[in-house]
C-alpha cells in the first residue's frame, strides 16, 4: 500500500509496526493471552511514545492528529492481534468523547492523566437484553434529593472493565418513557463502591478482558454525567463510528499477519518432495486472501479519509467494519488449513488469531447490523 500512502503516513505506520516487532513483540502478546494478563506492560510502553494522546488537540496536551493517523496506528497495534489492540483502542473511544462533550473540570480531570497512561477507559453499552439493540437499554439510574445518582441494573460485555484505574463510560436510562431520547451516559470509576466487575471466560479478549457488571442502587456523584440528560443516543453513535473505523484497521493489520504468516510456513514447509508454495491449490488460496485484505485495506482507509474531512461516513465505516473483521476470520480459516496440525499450537498464533476474529465479526456492532446500516443508504 506504499503507492496509497503519502511518504509521512507510510513512515507513521512503517514506525507503528517497528514498534510492535522490537518493543511489544508477538511472544509478549501470546503470554499475555495464554495466562490471561491485561498487558499493562505494553500500555505503559504505548503512553510513554505519546500515542495515547494522538487524537487530542496540543492544546489538551495530545499530537493534534486526524483519524486518519489514528487508523494507520491502529493497523500497527492490530498486527499480532486485535486483543492487544482493543487495550489500547477501547479507552481512546470514550476519552474522546470526553474531549467533545465533557465539561472544563471533566477534561481536567481525565485528559492529561489518560495521555500520560496514569487511567484507562471503558465502555459499557451492552446488557442481557440490550445487545444489537442497545436503546433497550434497562440499567437505570434516578438523581436522589442530593442530586446524586443511584444505579441499578446488569451490563454485559464490557471490554477492559477489570483492569486497573478503569472509569467506565456507562450508558444508562435516565427516563423510562423515553426510549432513545431517555439514555444518558455516566462516568463510573471502577473502584465504586457496590460496583461487581467479573472477567467472564470468553473463548477470545482474554488479555483485555469481557466482564460482566452488576449494580445495585451504587451511588455516582451528580456531575458525573457526560454531556446533558438524555444525550447518552448521540454519544454512543458517535462513539461507535469512530470505533468501528479503528477496528476495522486493527482487523487488517492482523489479517494481514495471518496471510503473511500462512506464507511463510508454506514456503518453508516440505512435503511430497516440495514447497507447499509449490501446489497451485494452495497459492490460489492465499492469493485470495490477499486480495481480501488489500481491498479490505482499502475501505478502511476511504472511510478514515472522509472521517478525517468530517464527511457524514456511516455506510463507509459499516463497510470497512463489516469486510475487515469477514476478512480477517477467512484468513485466519485458511491460516489454519495451511498451517496444518501446527496451527493448533498456541506458538504458532493462528488459533488464536481465529478465536479473536470470531468475536469481531459481533463486537462493535455484528456483521448483520453493519449490512442493515449499509442497506438503509441504499434506499432510493
Amino acid at each position: 500500500m506504499a503507492n496509497f500512502l503519502d511518504e509521512s503516513q507510510q513512515m507513521w505506520l512503517d514506525s507503528v509496526n517497528r514498534f510492535m516487532d522490537n518493543e511489544i513483540t508477538c511472544e509478549y502478546i501470546r503470554k499475555c493471552d495464554q495466562n490471561r494478563d491485561y498487558p499493562y506492560e505494553a500500555y505503559d510502553k504505548i503512553a510513554q511514545q505519546g500515542w495515547l494522546g494522538l487524537l487530542f488537540s496540543e492544546e489538551e496536551g495530545g499530537a493534534g492528529g486526524n483519524i486518519f493517523d489514528y487508523v494507520l496506528m491502529a493497523e500497527g497495534l492490530g498486527k499480532y492481534g486485535f486483543d492487544f489492540a482493543a487495550a489500547i483502542l477501547v479507552p481512546t473511544f470514550t476519552a474522546m468523547n470526553i474531549a467533545k462533550y465533557g465539561t472544563q473540570a471533566q477534561k481536567d480531570k481525565y485528559i492529561k492523566p489518560f495521555i500520560e497512561g496514569k487511567i484507562r477507559f471503558s465502555v459499557s453499552i451492552s446488557e442481557p437484553d440490550a445487545g444489537s439493540d442497545a436503546s433497550n437499554t434497562k440499567t437505570r439510574a434516578r438523581r436522589d434529593a442530593n442530586g446524586d445518582w443511584i444505579v441499578s441494573g446488569q451490563k454485559l460485555w464490557c471490554s477492559g472493565a477489570a483492569a486497573q484505574d478503569v472509569v467506565i463510560a456507562m450508558l444508562v436510562r435516565t427516563d423510562p418513557d423515553n426510549k432513545h431520547g431517555g439514555l444518558s451516559v455516566l462516568l463510573i470509576p471502577n473502584d465504586t463502591p457496590g460496583l461487581v466487575i467479573n472477567k467472564l471466560p470468553t473463548l477470545s479478549r482474554h488479555a483485555t478482558g469481557t466482564t460482566e457488571i452488576f449494580l445495585d442502587n451504587v451511588r455516582v456523584p451528580g456531575d458525573a454525567i457526560l454531556g446533558e440528560e438524555g444525550q447518552g443516543w448521540k454519544i454512543i453513535t458517535e462513539h461507535l463510528e469512530l470505533e468501528r473505523c479503528s477496528v476495522a484497521a486493527a482487523y487488517t493489520g492482523n489479517a494481514q499477519e495471518a496471510v503473511s504468516n500462512a506464507v511463510r510456513y508454506a514456503h518453508d514447509r516440505v512435503q511430497f518432495g516440495k514447497q507447499l508454495w509449490d501446489f497451485q491449490v494452495l497459492k490460489h488460496m492465499l492469493a485470495d486472501r490477499q486480495t481480501e485484505v488489500d481491498a479490505a485495506r482499502l475501505l478502511c482507509y476511504r472511510a478514515a479519509q472522509m472521517a478525517s474531512e468530517h464527511k457524514p461516513c456511516s455506510r463507509e465505516v459499516s463497510m470497512a467494519k463489516l469486510y475487515a473483521s469477514e476478512t480477517l476470520k477467512q484468513c485466519a480459516l485458511t491460516g489454519m488449513q495451511v498451517l496444518g496440525g501446527y496451527a493448533n499450537l498456541p506458538e504458532a498464533d493462528m488459533e488464536r488469531y481465529l478465536r479473536e476474529s470470531i468475536q469481531c465479526t459481533i463486537g462493535g456492532g455484528t456483521s448483520q447490523i453493519q449490512k442493515t446500516i449499509i442497506a438503509k443508504s441504499m434506499r432510493m
